[in-house]
Order: structure tokens, then C-alpha cells, then sequence
């Protein structure tokens, strides 16, 4: 019994250490320009908070939530911001640098003549892609700590549940890439992640649309994402955040079956 389950531990440890090698190449090739990448990253949610949370906010006053807890705009959209960023982060690295990686670079037909698997490359880079996703999750949470819009104790919950975000559009991000067949497939995935940004109850509740459109809205992936870190960060999660996790986890588990197997398919055709 020992020898057969023997093996099976060592090929999962040599697996995640092939992982981590992926992960690791990336770092070494990290260059001083990309921080700034970094830095727009986080950026860019920044203003969206402090323009529309703290500007229109002034305007628009204290929300209801659902529960009936009365929070300010900017508090409501602050982790909308949090879970979008995560996405962005998350999306930027596993499907513009993945796709060019693997289309242009060619850099993976050289890591297959090595014993890494197509899995364990899709693992690698999604793993690399959350240290950015991660970076801009907690810098952001800092930055609502500091704005009175969290606590520090929630601050510190909503960081793991913003890095499951990344970790599924991380996933997702890579399958799609794997689809694309040149840069002008881009713009496509530009507008519907931008449609996602604007239409998941990112600056007003799900409840103020219409009954079919809020349908749509709720079974989105970002919709869930915002969900979850909004109840989280404003202490207003039940047990419907059993429902968001398990969604994500799904999506993450599907992004990386279908993005290692379109990967192999392309890598040893």
C-alpha cells in the first residue's frame, strides 16, 4: 500500500516544484520598467474610488444595503474597486503576457522539452500572476483602512477572498488566451471586461435593475467577486458567501483544466 501511494506523493511534490520554477522564471526575467505596470495597476481603481466613491458619493449620500445596514457610497464601492482590481491584475498577466509568451515568444515549447507538463506551466503562471494581483489587493486595502472605510480586521479578511478573485480570473484569463488567435482578439475581451466593471453591482445594487437583467448580473463572475468582498469588508456577509467561494473555486478549477489542455494540444501538435 506504501509503495503505491509513495509515488503519487513525490509526483505531486515534483510537480508544484515545477510549478514554482515557472513562477520563478518569471521573476528573474522581471525588468525595473514593469513596476510601473505595477503601479497603473493600482492606480487606475484608486481614481475610480476617489472620483465616483468620495466625489459623486458627496452627491449621492448613504446607501441601504439589503440587509439594512447603512453604509456610505464610498465604503459600498470600495470593494468593487478591490475585487475589479484583483481581476484586472489578475487578466493582465495571464492573457496579454501569456498569449505573447506562448504565440510569439514561443517560451513554452522550449519549457516542454523539459519533464514540466502543460498543467504545471498554467500553474506556474497563474501563481506568478497573483504575487500582481496580490500586490494591488493589499495596497488597496491600505488605502481603505486609511479612508475610514473598513477596519483593519476586515481589511485583513477581505485580502484572502480578494486573492481567490485573482486566482479565478487568473484562470479564466489563461483558457481564453488560449483561444485567441491574434492581438485584435483583445478587444473583444477589453469590452466585455469592461462591461463586467460597469454591470456587476460595481457602483449600484443588483437589486435596482430589472428582474432579468439583475438575473444576468448575479450569475456573472465579477458579480460574485464584489459580493464576496463586499460582505466581507463591510461585515455584512452570511451564508451567501458560501455560494460566491464556491463559484470562484469552480471557475478557477475550469480555467485550468481547459487552459492546460488547450495548451497541450497547441504546444505538441
Amino acid at each position: 500500500m506504501v509503495s503505491l501511494v509513495l509515488p503519487r506523493l513525490v509526483d505531486v511534490s515534483a510537480a508544484s516544484r515545477r510549478s514554482v520554477s515557472v513562477a520563478e522564471r518569471n521573476v528573474a526575467a522581471l525588468k525595473s520598467v514593469y513596476w510601473l505596470l505595477l503601479v497603473s495597476g493600482f492606480v487606475e481603481p484608486l481614481l475610480y474610488l476617489l472620483s465616483i466613491g468620495v466625489g459623486v458619493g458627496a452627491l449621492v449620500g448613504d446607501l441601504t444595503l439589503p440587509g439594512g445596514q447603512l453604509v456610505s457610497y464610498a465604503a459600498f464601492v470600495a470593494p468593487a474597486m478591490l475585487a475589479s482590481s484583483a481581476m484586472t491584475g489578475a487578466l493582465a498577466e495571464t492573457t496579454f503576457n501569456f498569449f505573447g509568451k506562448m504565440k510569439y515568444m514561443k517560451l513554452y515549447d522550449g519549457v516542454i522539452a523539459t519533464p514540466v507538463q502543460p498543467f504545471e506551466i498554467a500553474l506556474g503562471e497563474l501563481g506568478w500572476a497573483m504575487l500582481r494581483g496580490a500586490a494591488y489587493s493589499g495596497a488597496f486595502l491600505v488605502v481603505m483602512a486609511a479612508l475610514d472605510l473598513t477596519t483593519v480586521a476586515r481589511a485583513a479578511a477581505a485580502f484572502p477572498t480578494a486573492v481567490l478573485v485573482g486566482f479565478a480570473f487568473g484562470a479564466l484569463g489563461m483558457a481564453l488566451a488560449t483561444f485567441m488567435r491574434s492581438w485584435q482578439d483583445f478587444d473583444l475581451m477589453g469590452s466585455a471586461q469592461f462591461t463586467l466593471f460597469l454591470f456587476s453591482g460595481t457602483f449600484v445594487p443588483a437589486e435596482a435593475y430589472p428582474a432579468v437583467l439583475r438575473w444576468l448580473v448575479e450569475v456573472t463572475p465579477l458579480y460574485r467577486a464584489v459580493h464576496l468582498v463586499r460582505g466581507v469588508a463591510l461585515g455584512t456577509a452570511g451564508w451567501s458567501w458560501l455560494l460566491d467561494v464556491l463559484y470562484l473555486l469552480a471557475a478557477m478549477a475550469v480555467g485550468l483544466l481547459v487552459a492546460s489542455r488547450r495548451m497541450g494540444r497547441l504546444l505538441y501538435k
